[in-house]
């Protein structure tokens, strides 16, 4: 059963968590998912397994939390993985983050660092607001974005079309991570599938050579695809927790 935490910023985030040992693992989600995700769900019963504190929520805008999807932006769910992990956890937690939570992840490592025990990232989508959505629009999306402040997208993930912003187009801007030094002082492992259409392999090799760190490492699986969530793929996102944890 979820439970919910008011954030600062009167944002109702819907969680899950299991205690254990520490250090614990927090999973952040990607664009539009929430923690019933097939990745979530698996990692918390892992950790459960491994007594292993766990944490698992929803942005809000995403899943049980409160709040309009449309209305969201990379500031608020950065902010509302902030206030969770200051909030829920005790001492530095490894962070799984999976595509865009893989951005927001970067970002939390940023501000608070010792909050941090190491990093994996999943098909990490850093800046796709601008490297991906914007770069990618044509010109008259472009002017539909900032005129009429939104455009809608079709998505292979969900009936309805993705509505892309203004607000989250600009927002995204002030929270660029691969326009600045990136330092990870944390063991980091990132995984990205060979076969994914949402982020090319290029970002992940792209984000490992802007990374700082001593212990900063890529794995690239052939064929998997952006969801990531065979069972080949999960247990790969084990081993590599297991592997920041030594």
């Amino acid at each position: 059963m979820s439970e919910y935490l008011e954030t600062p910023a009167g944002r109702r985030i819907a969680f899950q968590r299991s205690n254990g040992r520490g250090p614990g693992v927090v999973f952040l989600g990607g664009f539009k998912s929430d923690m019933t995700g097939t990745k979530a769900a698996w990692l918390h019963d892992w950790a459960r397994g491994q007594n292993r504190a766990f944490l698992r929520f929803d942005y809000s805008g995403h899943g049980d939390s409160s709040g309009v999807f449309e209305e969201g932006c990379i500031g608020d769910w950065f902010a509302d993985a902030r206030h969770v992990i200051e909030a829920l956890t005790d001492g530095p937690q490894v962070l799984v983050g999976s595509s865009m939570g893989g951005w927001i992840s970067l970002l939390v490592a940023r501000a608070m660092p010792q909050r941090v025990a190491g990093l994996v990232t999943v098909a990490a989508a850093p800046d796709f607001t601008e490297q991906g959505f914007w770069a990618g629009f044509s010109e008259a999306q472009r002017q539909a974005v900032m005129t009429k402040g939104r455009v809608a997208l079709p998505s292979d993930y969900a009936d309805q079309p993705y509505v892309i912003t203004r607000r989250l187009i600009e927002d995204g801007r002030d929270h660029l991570v691969m326009n600045q030094p990136l330092p990870l002082p944390f063991p980091v492992r990132m995984l990205q599938g060979t076969a994914d259409t949402d982020v090319p392999v290029d970002w992940a090799v792209r984000l490992l050579d802007h990374a700082g760190g001593d212990d900063v490492r890529l794995t690239l699986l052939k064929g998997a695809d952006h969801r990531f969530s065979t069972s080949e793929c999960l247990a790969l996102i084990a081993r590599s927790i297991d592997d920041v944890l030594a």
